[in-house]
């Protein structure tokens, strides 16, 4: 049987088992729960019909009902509790916010026609938005004025805004007063004026925008593993987060993102009762319905259901009440269950004359029902959506409801007012620019007070201060705590850096004992965890393999935090390092989710701006599906100014060998390179990294700098040497600004003979020292070796330089022309990643420079033989060092010869590598 005539044998099968073969007995039935409903209350129905169901689901019964309700109102008119604000005087404000955010669009669009916007979704979103700010949005008094009391925490709420709807937060925060009419004429004109961005970015508004959402799907996973990590500050006693909620707003077509749903269960496993998202269905995406053939609300219900969220569907005005009050046959709910979003869009893009034709008039019974409005009453029919008593029933019951997240599904227009000239229309989601009639006809439709002339001239319009307009605003914000969205910028109290060696002295003193660079990092790690102040702070993060990267030993330590405890006998008990879960657990282990671990990350990097209270995590990671996989929520991180450790663990291509290709990661710090506050570091010794950790500690959380630390370390074994003796201080300056000369192993005389540099960095540095000795001993030439730390960190200085000197500042050397330019003989650079890495510097090495990376796929076997295959091994460096030193003319070609000669015979039949 075919997929099709299959789905037409069930959709049989489902329409007979729908027919009612006894309409008494199912009278009888339906009688009996209204009078359970009427006689002992809804709970006890609920739970009747719950027992019924499991019952049935027991005895092999099953269901050919919906999986989603009926296309109404989840709260009924007779529910819904007295509005509290005054409507008419929300309305009029709310006239004023749709104007001036239409206005700086279209006054951007006239003089500067590439810059965009958005207006058709603010439209669509004012009424999400207005409800909340008036009677819901808590804010944070303290943020960017005062600290709080010792021991207080913040009380805001926190607010993940629908980005293209910004123009409508700005335009409430002029009304505000936080913002002037010069910054609405400069959106998103940042260069200029003071100007405005285009969606929100706590990079270029630091004391406005607390959550960056412009990229579709970040807001929802982001707002998620804030609800979450605001559970986890208040069970390990570190914030008092309780009452506080996280309001997300985010499109129905965003919601096709991975990401988007991707954490839905999470929230729902862990009670997330702190967490309401509020989906503005205005059934649209940029380019036309998001489901033409379907209906986005009842999957999004299904979704959502299904995940354990709950689910309040806000789809009707209160004008439909009296339709629905008559509508004694569900006509309506039946009209509705047979009319695609495609179709509902046509409706929006059409009269009430249109409305009447083609919906009304469908069905007789419908027909009826609006036969006595007139085509105008039909036309101002309102969606859910845009109705503040519906609205307000809605966040409230939100709110009140425990044990689960929410979710409120509301039911819009996109381009809500904007007449013919973009509600409902497929360019609805481009139009940046509207006709002088159009202008008029919005004004009209929302009784503004505003002549033709100001109207033509896109003037803005701010009621009087001591207007009852503007008193009601300040009153409600008063009421709420003050003005939102603002930032804090920095914490009110930082935290004292513990000295290095309380936690890196077996580093600094390791004395040619065998560890891989990642175990390095753990022990660290684990010595951090147990100092008074800073260690509570410290938030270790594993999307999954924690005992991989050697971090069992935390388990027992600080244990996993997990909401419910340990609710279970672990398998392993019996042994020292036993999975403990815990409510106080200090881990996040977030399993095989890098997108959820790097949101947890963010939500801890970013708690001195959202909790004022500075955290410190190490998000531990294998380096492959760092930048590469959630390269858009990194920059996420870096546009929220995210203070803390990303961790690439096993990194490069060779050092985890037989992973093979999917596991190998040769770009990462390529990706790293491109993000102007991560810091990217390389080490190669556990000292090295002792440094680099110890500096960005200082950096971030002493001197509240907003950058954050990607550091990449191996699961290679090998000797670590102790902190070089000599100049401690220039070994230290190096390290951090990304190289410095290893000592020489023998010190038998001053005078440097090196005739060849070989910069090695990571991974590969080992090789390099070994391609010191071959060449000395196979060839006696002197080598000097180099340990780049950081080519990124080099880059930037150089360009720095670059730029003093050409702006007329002084000449300034860059430190690796510096560095390299009291030596002599070619720059060979070898790295365990592409060659485009190394490469970053080249402008500013002073001599012949060859780089040799790991470019193309990557293979299963053993480190030697891969480096071979790559030609990064200790014999390609050599090899390339003769032949840099022949092109000088500082020895002859058939040394060149002889070595590939040589170091062939020695090598894999495959040292070649095959290419595309």
């Amino acid at each position: 049987m075919t997929d099709l005539s299959s789905g037409i044998e069930e959709t049989k099968r489902i329409d007979a088992a729908s027919v009612d073969a006894d309409p008494q007995e199912t009278a009888e039935w339906l009688e009996a729960l209204d009078g359970v409903v009427a006689h002992v209350g809804k709970e006890r129905a609920t739970y009747l019909v719950d027992r019924l169901v499991e019952h049935a689901h027991a005895g092999g019964l099953a269901s050919a009902r919906s999986r989603v309700t009926p296309y109404v109102n989840t709260i009924p008119l007779g529910e819904q509790p007295r509005y509290p604000g005054d409507l008419a005087i929300e309305d009029r404000l709310s006239a004023a916010l749709r104007w001036n955010a239409l206005a700086m669009v279209v006054r951007a669009n006239r003089a500067y026609g590439e810059l965009g916007g958005h207006i058709a979704s603010y439209a669509s979103a004012s009424d999400l938005f207005e409800v909340g700010f008036n009677h819901f949005f808590r804010a944070d008094a303290s943020a960017g004025v005062s600290a709080p009391d010792a021991g207080a925490s913040p009380r805001g709420d926190l607010v993940y805004f629908q980005p293209h709807s910004s123009p409508g937060v700005y335009a409430r925060a002029y009304l505000e007063g936080f913002l002037t009419e010069d910054h609405l004429r400069h959106y998103r004109q940042e260069i200029t004026g003071p100007g405005l961005c285009s969606y929100p970015h706590p990079w270029l508004m630091p004391d406005f925008w607390q959550f960056p959402t412009g990229s579709m799907g970040i807001g929802p996973i982001n707002a998620i593993y804030q609800a979450r990590f605001m559970r986890y500050l208040q069970h390990r006693g570190l914030a008092h987060t309780e009452g506080r909620t996280v309001w997300g707003f985010f499109g129905d077509g965003e919601m096709d993102e991975p990401e988007s749903i991707g954490a839905l269960s999470l929230a729902a496993r862990e009670g997330l009762d702190n967490l309401v998202f509020v989906i503005n269905c205005n059934l649209q995406r940029l380019d036309g319905p998001v489901r033409g053939n379907g209906r986005i609300i009842d999957e999004l219900e299904a979704h959502f259901a299904g995940a354990g969220w709950n689910v309040i569907k806000v789809l009707w005005g209160s004008d439909w009440d009296p339709l629905f009050a008559r509508d004694h046959a569900g006509a309506l709910s039946r009209a509705f269950a047979n009319t695609v979003d495609g179709q509902f869009q046509t409706f929006s893009a059409n009269d009430g004359a249109y409305n009447r034709a083609h919906f009304f008039s469908r069905d007789p019974q419908v027909a009826a029902l609006a036969g006595h409005l007139t085509d105008e009453e039909i036309d101002c029919l309102r969606r859910g959506g845009h109705d503040a008593r519906k609205l307000h029933a809605a966040y409230a019951r939100a709110l009140a409801h425990k044990g689960q997240p929410t979710v409120i599904l509301a039911k819009t227009m996109k381009g809500f007012g904007m007449g013919t000239a973009g509600q409902g229309r497929m360019t609805t989601h481009q139009q940046k620019k509207l006709e002088v009639d159009d202008l008029k006809a919005f004004r009209d439709r929302f009784r503004l007070p505003l002549s033709d002339d100001e109207v033509e001239q896109l003037k803005f319009y701010k009621p009087e201060e001591n207007s009852p307009e503007m008193q009601y605003l300040h009153a409600r914000r008063a009421a709420l705590g003050g003005y939102l969205p603002r930032r804090r910028s920095a914490a009110s109290r930082g935290l004292t850096v513990p000295s290095m060696s309380t936690w890196g002295a077996f580093a600094l003193d390791a004395g040619g004992r065998e560890m891989s660079t990642t175990m390095a990092l753990v022990r660290m790690l684990t010595a951090l965890l147990k100092d008074g102040e800073l260690g509570a702070r410290v938030v270790p993060i594993v999307a999954d393999e924690a005992r991989t990267f050697g971090m069992a030993n935390m388990f027992r330590q600080v244990g996993i935090y997990s909401p419910l405890g340990q609710r279970y006998e672990p398998e392993d008990l019996g042994s020292m390092l036993y999975y403990r879960e815990d409510t106080r657990g200090q881990i996040l282990e977030e399993g095989i989710s890098e997108a959820g671990a790097i949101s947890s990350w963010i939500a801890a990097a970013t708690a001195y701006s959202v909790h004022d209270l500075p955290m410190l995590p190490f998000y531990i990671y294998y380096s492959m599906f760092g930048f590469q996989r959630i390269g858009d929520l990194i920059w996420a991180a870096a546009d929220q100014r995210s203070r803390g450790f990303l961790i690439g663990a096993t990194s490069g291509r060779t050092t985890l060998g037989g992973e093979g290709l999917q596991h190998q990661d040769g770009t990462s710090h390529l990706a790293a390179s491109t993000v102007p506050n991560c810091r990217a570091y390389d080490p190669a010794f556990a000292y090295e990294v002792a440094t680099i950790v110890d500096a960005g500690m200082h950096e971030m959380v002493d001197e509240q700098r907003d950058v954050f630390y990607y550091v990449t370390v191996m699961n290679e074994n090998y000797a670590q040497p102790s902190f070089p003796e000599g100049d401690a201080q220039a070994t230290r300056e190096g390290i951090l600004k990304g190289m410095y000369r290893l000592p020489a192993a023998a010190a038998d005389s001053p005078i440097d003979t090196s005739r060849v540099q070989l910069l090695g960095s990571g991974a590969i540095l080992g090789e390099a020292i070994a391609a010191q000795k071959m060449l000395k001993e196979d060839w006696g030439i002197d080598a000097a070796v180099w340990s780049v730390t950081s080519f990124t960190e080099l880059q930037r200085d150089g360009m720095a330089a670059e730029r003093q000197s050409r702006l007329g500042d002084g000449d300034v050397t860059p430190y690796a022309t510096a560095a390299l330019g009291a030596s002599r003989g070619p720059v060979i650079a070898a790295t365990d990643y592409v060659r485009a890495v190394p490469e970053l510097i080249r402008a500013y090495v002073p001599r012949r420079y060859v780089t040799l990376g790991t470019d193309g796929f990557g293979r299963s076997d053993t480190r030697q033989a891969l480096r071979s295959f790559f030609e990064i091994d200790r014999a390609s460096i050599v090899i390339a060092a003769l032949k840099a030193l022949a092109d000088e003319g500082e020895i002859e070609a058939s040394v060149v010869r002889a070595a590939r000669d040589r170091y062939a015979k020695a090598a894999s039949a495959n040292a070649v590598p095959w290419q595309v």
